[in-house]
């Protein structure tokens, strides 16, 4: 039979969803942390409005092993570090789009959209998987195996930028096809500018966690992280090498198109 809705089950299962029609509006972060900010009284589809349930009823479509992986994160305390889903799914549908090969992400949790892009590449795809915490992973390398998708992911458990430094060293310049931030916030703009130089023309980058539960509208002096993705924010609005789109989805991702 039909699927209950996203938002009808309970709370920790519905992890990984769709939670923000803009995530300063409903103070809810499906990325990284709660900020318990005011849920706004304008027009803004929030995480319990029928119309977002609608959106997610006619357009979610998640593979049975990324439901399992989804499910099994929700019991995690750090739960609501994962991807939503239809981000992931938007994230999916690009890497099919540009018919990518090689992706790099940096962030991997437990592995959701690692499994996510690696069920979309061809048989001889990609993803460079960067993360220093082998611990979470764990919990979604079994799902990659049972995916059969286990040969396209080559997850490295140290610093990302030292990955991203060794895949420059090795001649990898232009050869990604795609790249997914959402790690660290501090180190997001040396990301983007790693990522920049690792992508081919064409490529895409997408940067997670752009409006950092609204923290971005107004940026304490003593936050290093949103003061970081602020400025990335500002820098990328400006940034003659790619094409951006700014999405209020999840919470927050910007997609930079490489010229």
């Amino acid at each position: 039979g039909r699927e209950m809705p996203l938002f009808s089950v309970p709370k920790e299962v519905a992890v990984g969803t769709a939670m923000l029609g803009v995530a300063f509006a409903t103070g809810m972060l499906a990325g990284k942390r709660r900020f318990g900010t005011p849920k706004s009284s304008k027009s803004v589809i929030g995480k319990s409005s029928p119309l977002w349930q609608y959106i997610l009823d006619h357009s979610l479509r998640e593979h049975p092993l990324l439901k399992k992986l989804r499910l099994l994160t929700a019991d995690h305390p750090w739960s609501k570090m994962m991807v939503s889903c239809d981000q992931a799914q938007l994230m999916a549908n690009l890497v099919k789009l540009i018919k990518a090969k090689k992706v790099i992400e940096i962030g991997v949790f437990t592995g959701y959209n690692t499994l996510n892009m690696a069920l979309v590449l061809p048989d001889n795809g990609r993803v460079i998987a960067c993360d220093i915490n082998e611990d979470y992973v764990k919990i979604g390398k079994p799902l990659w195996k049972e995916a059969g998708v286990e040969h396209k992911i080559d997850l490295r458990i140290k610093p990302a930028i030292q990955t991203l430094d060794e895949l420059l060293a090795s001649g990898e310049t232009e050869t990604f096809d795609f790249a997914f931030i959402d790690a660290d916030k501090e180190s997001c703009n040396e990301y983007y500018e790693k990522c920049l130089r690792l992508i081919k023309k064409g490529g895409i980058i997408a940067i997670d966690n752009v409006l950092w539960s609204g923290r971005v509208l107004k940026p304490r002096k003593d936050d290093l992280a949103t003061q970081s993705i602020h400025h990335l924010n500002e820098k990328l609005l400006r940034d003659a090498r790619v094409n951006i789109s700014m999405l209020p989805m999840g919470d927050g991702v910007t997609l930079a198109f490489k010229l």
